[in-house]
């Protein structure tokens, strides 16, 4: 196996995920000064930040039809300039509607990045080390949430700090765009084309002539019965609908059990809990600084204990440590309980939850609705993300803390049992063997 090719296509596809990291991040630090320069309400702040999500909706679904027709890499290239844009255009924006505008714009490009990198490192990594390049996906996403949380406080004591933080994500758009250039298109995709000596090529580059015999056959295999074009309805017959169910739920799962409220909005609530802007702003660092570590974790266990038993897991330490959020916000308790209760949700989450889903979701389903299937499942869980995003400051400043973590923590407890009743094991099989696990019984 060309390990070091394998690595560096891999690297590149997932600089994705550090460009959606660092968009859906930048803006926490941004809020407390933005909010007051656009002169914004809670309901008018959540939609500030959410209008990404908006975009990210689009972009997802949109991203996965684009991709079955133009490839995988082509429509990356594009997502890359349309990080580059919007973050130029959000650092020059004066007025609400301007700003907005371009977070819808730059949504298009985490919509599409959220699909198509996973999907890409899917596709190119040969199975036994599927989950642990996948869930590097996941690395690069939490390290562009650090990186975002670092460039807040560093940038915080500076006039008109919130346009630098976003002016600082022209570099790694740049960066990305670039890379894209050197890397090869997926080989399924190149397979499903028509092209298949390419596909060969490619797959051979990667794993050597024997391991591209063995894949080559069953992708063969896989696609023998599929035309080129696969309609939307293809993805709600009978044969898929157990697959695109689960993706479907768990989708919506890992979005309502609250991971975004605290990415986004980890400086606003310590400054509930009575932290000062400033402490808030270190400590949300720290908060993505146990993120980026903890991913390690998942990136180290995902291919030795598996997927379900990682999800299983972490959703049960997701249900306690958001009860222990609740509490802190009922007993009023010091900020520096609310903290720690927090890292001890990104913990489980990092290491457990956020590069298993998006291994899972690029993986379980079939060759034939691959890129529809994963679009779909994309855009479910920005959807819930979009309505958490946008209510959580409403629901924070009404209802209050403690009755806001108790209904996350109940939908972790639902994520956990779902996975434990549904989700199947997919660790150390090919893509091809994946698709007849939903003919079998879970447990």
């Amino acid at each position: 196996m060309n390990k070091s090719y394998l690595y560096f296509i891999c690297l590149i596809a997932t600089m994705g995920g550090l460009m959606f990291g660092f968009d859906v991040a930048i803006i926490s630090g941004a809020v407390p000064f933005i909010q007051p320069y656009f002169g914004w309400n809670e309901l008018q702040l959540g939609w500030g930040v959410s209008s990404l999500l908006v975009g990210a909706i689009i972009g997802s679904i949109g991203s996965g039809f684009l991709s079955d027709i133009y490839g995988r890499r082509r429509i990356l290239i594009i997502v890359a300039l349309f990080f580059a844009v919007s973050c130029s255009i959000t650092a020059l924006a004066k007025s609400s509607s301007v700003f907005i505008s371009a977070r819808l714009f730059g949504g298009l490009a985490v919509g599409a990045a959220s699909v198509l990198s996973p999907m890409y490192v899917a596709e190119v990594a040969p199975p036994r080390n599927r989950g642990t390049l996948v869930a590097v996906y996941q690395l690069a996403i939490v390290l562009g949430i650090l990186c975002s949380y670092l460039i807040n406080f560093g940038l915080h004591s500076l006039d008109n700090n919130w346009r630098w933080m976003f002016a600082t994500g022209i570099i790694p758009s740049v960066l990305f765009f670039t890379g894209l250039f050197f890397i090869p298109e997926s080989p399924r995709w190149l397979f499903k084309a028509g092209r298949e000596s390419e596909s060969i090529k490619v797959l051979t580059r990667i794993g050597g002539e024997s391991l591209a015999s063995v894949e080559i056959k069953e992708i063969a295999e896989s696609l023998k019965e599929v035309t080129a074009s696969v309609s939307f309805t293809e993805l709600f017959k009978p044969s898929a609908r157990k697959v695109m169910m689960a993706g479907f739920i768990l989708a919506i799962l890992v979005q309502v059990s609250g991971i975004n409220t605290i990415v986004d909005y980890a400086p606003k609530i310590l400054l509930a809990a009575g932290v000062e802007i400033n402490n808030a702003l270190l400590q949300t660092s720290l908060v993505g600084l146990i993120n980026f570590i903890c991913t390690f974790v998942a990136i180290f266990l995902i291919d030795k204990v598996g997927r379900r038993f990682l999800y299983l897991v972490g959703s049960m330490g997701m249900v306690i440590t958001l009860v222990l959020l609740a509490i802190s916000f009922y007993l009023k308790a010091e900020g520096i309980f609310t903290l720690i209760a927090i890292l001890l949700f990104i913990a489980f989450f990092a290491s457990c939850i956020g590069p298993v889903f998006w291994t899972l979701v690029s993986e379980i389903f079939p060759n034939r609705i691959r890129g529809k299937a994963v679009a779909f499942a994309s855009f479910t869980q920005w959807i819930f993300n979009f309505l958490v995003v946008l209510l959580f400051p409403h629901f924070l400043a009404s209802i209050g803390g403690a009755a806001t973590f108790i209904f996350l923590a109940f939908m972790s407890l639902i994520q956990f049992l779902f996975t434990y009743l549904f989700v199947p094991e997919t660790k150390g099989q090919s893509l091809e063997e994946i698709e007849k696990l939903w003919d079998k019984p879970v447990r």
